[in-house]
């Protein structure tokens, strides 16, 4: 398969609109998104190694697949933050002295008990578990990443959803001063926002990440909290997360809202639906050559296919 042309990896107005001001065909190519489950008492989610052990430290080489993991180098080093720079792997430099203490993450909406965490409560109310998950992203490359979190439904069960609540919304960061690409105006608002059904979002595989390879979340990764979301595509995992909400309605996401042609609102993987400009049958795994056949839901299909019971799963990517 060819490789993709950087006008297809970001919608083309934009690659178009930016190009003036973007030096180097390399941080052009670059460019891409930012970032980025009801299980049976007795099966473990796939990747679940138990509590987290001595930083820096991994339960296991490979997922459950029998995948090696992404090395830790390429993970902290291979990113989509546009938030900081298009440049995949000037992301880590850009975002280096990006402030993550003190963070707050307010809960609230259609919750009978909202509430605002303090990353200190985040960590000692849910401790760390170890989920070893591949993360594929839209533009077909992919990662086997080990990361810290927790489920995200421990935290939206300790604020109690209402009955009314359908979907959950996610907000990132906004700070320009901190985050240079806010201050680019090519048509998209910020901050960026994503969102989940409320079953995808109480799935057991759903995951509030605190951190990977055994270590706290480096900026460049959505330092200090972000969402991983392992069968969908990468943009779904927003980084960096300062409110969640509940919500009645479907929110619009950042891309979703942005090119809803290019990028749909459940973002399932998918190798029979194809991308509006490229293939989704393979991915690159970042670390080896060559390609590898992409699996239908990432890999998850036994854990999440009954989400989408009698949904049109052609109709979205």
């Amino acid at each position: 398969m060819r490789d993709i042309d950087p006008r297809e990896i970001t919608p083309e107005h934009l690659f178009l609109s930016r190009r003036s001001f973007i030096t180097g065909t390399a941080a052009i190519a670059a460019g891409a998104l930012l970032a980025g489950c009801g299980l049976g008492q007795s099966k473990q989610p796939p990747g679940t190694g138990g509590t987290a052990g001595t930083p820096g430290s991994v339960t296991s080489p490979t997922d459950e697949l029998g995948d090696k993991l992404t090395s830790y180098q390429d993970v902290t080093h291979y990113n989509n933050f546009y938030e900081f720079t298009m440049s995949k792997e000037g992301v880590a430099e850009a975002a280096k002295d990006f402030k993550t203490s003190p963070w707050t993450v307010k809960v609230d909406g259609l919750v009978q008990q909202p509430r605002t965490f303090a990353m200190e409560e985040i960590y000692r109310m849910f401790p760390d578990e170890e989920r070893i998950y591949r993360m594929r992203c839209v533009e077909a490359w992919s990662m086997v990443i080990p990361w810290l979190g927790s489920p995200l439904n421990k935290i939206l069960t300790e604020v109690k959803p209402t009955a009314e609540a359908k979907y959950v919304r996610f907000e990132a960061l906004l700070d320009p001063k901190q985050m240079p690409g806010q201050k680019d105006d090519f048509g998209v608002s910020w901050p960026y926002v994503e969102g989940l059904r409320l079953d995808e979002a109480m799935h057991d595989l759903t995951l509030l990440s605190t951190g990977l390879y055994g270590k706290r979340l480096l900026p460049q990764n959505g330092a200090p909290l972000r969402l991983v979301v392992p069968w969908k595509y990468g943009f779904k995992s927003i980084k960096s997360i300062v409110r969640i909400s509940l919500v009645a309605e479907r929110p619009v996401s950042y891309w979703t809202g942005y090119a809803p042609r290019e990028y749909g609102f459940y973002a399932n993987v998918n190798p029979n639906v194809d991308h509006p400009r490229w293939s989704q049958k393979s991915e690159r795994r970042i670390g080896e050559s060559g390609r590898r056949d992409t699996l239908m839901f990432n890999g998850y299909e036994d854990e999440v296919a009954q989400l989408y019971k009698g949904m049109d799963l052609t109709r979205d990517f």
